[in-house]
């Protein structure tokens, strides 16, 4: 399954592709994750123990898999602390799962799911955390829709340290990867076997900014973070170059 939502920055999409399919979310998840710690008036210079131990929402507890997180840093201090903004940071640079499933245990599933309230989703949610494969075996899953994650990055218009945090993202495959080099974007992935999205403010420099999602289910996702080992995230980047070639008639 293949959903797109191309839309100005402000104003309604001029391209739409299965915008309501639920999708698994992925690591997109993060982004919502990333409001609602900012937004909980928490102070992001405490210090957190980092641990590898959380609470499942189906009962008992659950732990990451190192072998699945594309991050190394945050591991590397399991054990001690870290600062939370230095965690929350991670999350979004590196998509760090241990550090997300830090973040999340601060500021609760709660004001996750205000953040997607706030946004207007009508089909995303963030009930359980990253590997939490017990919740999961139960029927609790994280969803995202295209426009979902359209309408998310929007919500954050009166955030610019949010957007300019997500322009760190150090994973510049898929949609970044079909831009011109040196185009700004903010923007998250997400991928895992079976399934690759995308979703990202793009500023052209020579005419508005625009936003584009893109979420696709099916077996072009290897789960591989690079571009070249992922046919999924090639398809990524083509839509991407595709939406640029076009890009000053989208404000239109």
């Amino acid at each position: 399954m293949l959903s797109v939502v191309v839309a100005p920055w402000e104003g309604e999409p001029v391209f739409v592709r299965a915008p309501d399919e639920p999708h698994d979310a992925a690591s997109t998840m993060k982004v919502a994750v990333l409001a609602a710690l900012h937004r909980s008036g928490a102070d992001l210079d405490a210090e957190v123990p980092v641990v590898n131990r959380f609470v499942s929402v189906a009962g008992g507890e659950f732990a990451n898999d190192p072998g699945w997180d594309s991050d190394p840093e945050p591991w590397a201090l399991l054990g001690g602390t870290a600062p939370l903004r230095l965690l929350a940071e991670r999350m979004i640079t590196h998509s760090s799962n241990l550090a997300t499933n830090l973040c999340l245990a601060r500021v609760g599933h709660p004001a996750v799911a205000e953040v997607w309230r706030r946004a207007g989703a009508t089909r995303s949610a963030s009930p359980r955390g990253i590997e939490d494969y017990p919740a999961r075996d139960q029927g609790v899953h994280n969803r995202v829709s295209a426009l979902d994650l359209v309408r998310l990055l929007r919500s954050l218009a009166g955030e610019p340290e949010l957007l300019a945090l997500l322009e760190r993202n150090a994973f510049r495959v898929d949609l970044a990867a079909g831009l011109p080099p040196g185009t700004r974007i903010a923007f998250k992935n997400g991928w895992s076997p079976g399934v690759r999205h995308g979703v990202g403010l793009v500023h052209p420099g020579d005419c508005p900014s625009y936003l584009l999602a893109v979420c696709y289910t099916g077996p072009l996702a290897s789960g591989e973070d690079e571009t070249a080992a992922d046919p999924a995230a090639r398809l990524l980047a083509r839509i991407s170059a595709a939406v640029w070639e076009r890009r000053r008639e989208i404000a239109r």
